[in-house]
């Protein structure tokens, strides 16, 4: 076991591990450490604690310093500058007439580094605005472009269900998701309905996929034929995921249909007809889906 701290950057990032040493540093706390990109100031969101070595990338580095009012200071006195960097920056796009959407700007602690993210449509040639921004600040500059979803993670904003967006909160990484996922959940697979603010797919279709996965595994695929234990045999109507009841087309006194519902438990049938048909078709509707989600994005760029 390895003794350890978790410290993030910024707010939702990703969590890094650093050695405590002899300190004792709880969650809350804000720290001094050495990072691949220099000296930085961060917050221990995970109190000293002892982790299996398998979870840790070798070495560890340790904990230079506690954070002290002087190193608040100096954080504060970053954040001012860059937000001045921010307004430079965007005179010197127009200047240069490039068509890229700067979306933010981070200093390093020791300033020995200045960051600007941006957005394009395709790649683009900043090496005169690398060069201008240098002059300015008199530091390193890098310009690094960055996809739509970790736009909308450093912008935030609010969701279609009026929370927060969950990567601007708390996700410290993206997930992938798929369309199959919200055809798992029996959701509208209109990309429009179940795009997010960044558009492209929702986090959330994700969280519930393994139970929705279960419970679908229970039951029969709508079309199928299934024996009731009252000793009628029906084609499948529809199926309740969440309620496990499944509704069927039975022929009763003769040749009269009617539609009732029974629980799973209820029913004789063969799960592995389900898997087989929807293998056979999955392929091509999950195409079709995808080619659909791509003309949708695309148009949402050409509106832009």
């Amino acid at each position: 076991m390895t003794k350890v701290i978790g410290v993030r950057f910024r707010k939702a990032g990703k969590v890094y591990y650093f050695s405590p040493e002899e300190n004792e540093i709880q969650a809350g706390d804000h720290v001094i450490v050495e990072t691949a990109r220099g000296v930085e100031y961060g917050c221990v969101v995970l109190g000293s604690r002892e982790v299996d070595e398998k979870e840790v990338v070798q070495p560890l580095k340790p904990v230079i310093r506690m954070a002290t009012e002087a190193d608040e200071e100096i954080e504060y006195k970053n954040k001012e500058k860059e937000k001045e960097a921010f307004k430079i920056c965007l005179e010197k796009i127009k200047k240069h007439g490039l068509e890229m959407k700067l979306i933010d700007t981070e200093c390093t602690f020791d300033n020995n580094k200045m960051l600007f993210y941006f957005t394009a449509d395709g790649r683009i040639d900043f090496r005169e605005l690398v060069k201008d921004l240098a002059s300015v600040f008199k530091t390193r500059i890098e310009l690094r472009q960055i996809g739509v979803r970790d736009e909308t993670k450093i912008m935030g904003g609010i969701g279609i269900c009026g929370r927060p967006l969950c990567c601007a909160s708390y996700l410290s990484e993206f997930i992938p998701v798929s369309i199959k996922m919200a055809k798992e959940q029996n959701l509208s697979l209109n990309p429009t309905k179940i795009s997010g603010v960044c558009g492209r797919l929702m986090c959330c279709l994700k969280y519930e996929e393994e139970t929705y996965e279960e419970l679908n595994g229970r039951l029969p695929g709508i079309g199928d034929y299934v024996t009731t234990d009252d000793g009628l045999r029906g084609e499948v109507h529809s199926v309740s995921i969440l309620r496990q009841l499944v509704k069927v087309i039975v022929t009763v006194n003769g040749d009269e249909k009617e539609i009732r519902e029974y629980k799973v438990s209820e029913l004789r049938f063969r799960p592995k007809r389900r898997k087989e048909k929807s293998s056979q078709i999955e392929d091509s509707e999950l195409s079709q889906l995808e080619a659909l989600e791509k003309k949708e994005r695309k148009s949402k760029l050409d509106d832009n």
